[in-house]
């Protein structure tokens, strides 16, 4: 166990590293630069930005120096954002975009894995075939159209949400909404395809004919074996949630980690681009890790290697 969680952290940090890189190169391939969009900045004065900040250097030695910094966790000042580091930027907005990601993961979970259950339990009914419309329906529409239609129905005609922010609880209720809706159809649909699969397994059919209790033989026996798809889908759950909250945070203007990300994008800012992205890569790669050790937690039977 402890050697496969050596191996696993040695190769999310060579993960990280990789997508550190790739996003510097990348970026610095994109034709402009942070200062070329700001007005009334003289050729004399833009040299000069380019100085202070470094971006005057030869990219490679850039690289290095960005990525020496970033060891020691100086992710460098916001070329935009004057007076303002890039981790003080990160402190300050993630904390709102984990709050709205895991209550919506919280969400998907503990609606989605009853649902499942339900239409396993009723397959072919007309329980079973709403839960699969409506999963459907949570799997093709986009995290944008449901924010959308949220928004016209709830925010404009009835008025009976707030559409902006997140001063209140009835602020989170969209949003929430709106970034739960896929990954709850997902882990339904996950959950009812494994618990068929369980309830026509043999055990399954003994516990039954020995005329043990329902209730006790689905959730002692089956919804065990049958959650660790489940479990297996929270690393990227959480993938989903953290990135997926971009689009959200922008529509319902919430002053998160995403709304800073897609504006540093516009701006060419280039620090906070890869500020923001080595610490979600960091925040990904160990959730999965993560993950994979609870995966062994709730299966004994896994083997790791």
């Amino acid at each position: 166990m402890v050697k496969y969680i050596c191996k696993r952290l040695g190769l999310a940090i060579v993960t990280v590293f990789v997508v550190a890189t790739l996003t510097f190169f990348l970026m610095n391939l994109v034709p402009g630069g942070p200062f070329m969009s700001e007005k009334a900045v003289s050729p004399k004065a833009q040299a000069a930005l380019e100085a202070k900040y470094g971006l005057d250097k030869p990219l490679f030695e850039q690289y290095l120096t960005y990525m020496k910094d970033a060891l020691h966790g100086d992710f460098g000042d916001s070329l935009k954002q004057r007076g303002r580091t890039v981790t003080s930027i990160i402190t300050s907005k993630f904390p709102v975009s984990a709050k709205l990601g895991g209550i919506s993961v919280l969400v998907a979970i503990l609606l989605g894995i009853p649902l499942g259950c339900i239409s396993a339990l009723n397959r072919g009914k007309l329980g079973d075939n709403v839960i699969i419309v409506i999963a459907t329906c949570g799997i093709a529409v986009p995290s944008f159209v449901v924010c959308t239609l949220l928004m016209y129905f709830f925010g404009v005609k009835l008025k009976w949400l707030p559409t902006l922010g997140l001063s209140t609880w009835k602020n989170y209720i969209m949003p929430v909404a709106a970034l739960a809706f896929y990954p709850t159809a997902y882990i339904t649909r996950l959950m009812r395809s494994s618990m068929l699969d369980v309830l026509g397994q043999d055990y399954m059919r003994t516990a039954k004919a020995k005329g043990l209790n329902q209730f006790i033989s689905l959730f002692k026996h089956a919804l065990r074996n049958a959650i660790l798809p489940v479990v297996t889908y929270l690393g990227p759950l959480l993938a989903y949630t953290v990135t997926g909250s971009f689009i959200v945070e922008k529509i319902f203007t919430i002053p998160g980690l995403g709304g800073e990300f897609i504006g540093s994008i516009t701006n060419r800012d280039y620090t906070v681009i890869m500020g923001t992205t080595i610490f979600l890569a960091t925040l990904m790669v160990f959730m999965n890790v993560i993950v994979d050790i609870v995966y062994k937690i709730v299966d004994p039977r896994i083997k790791l290697k």
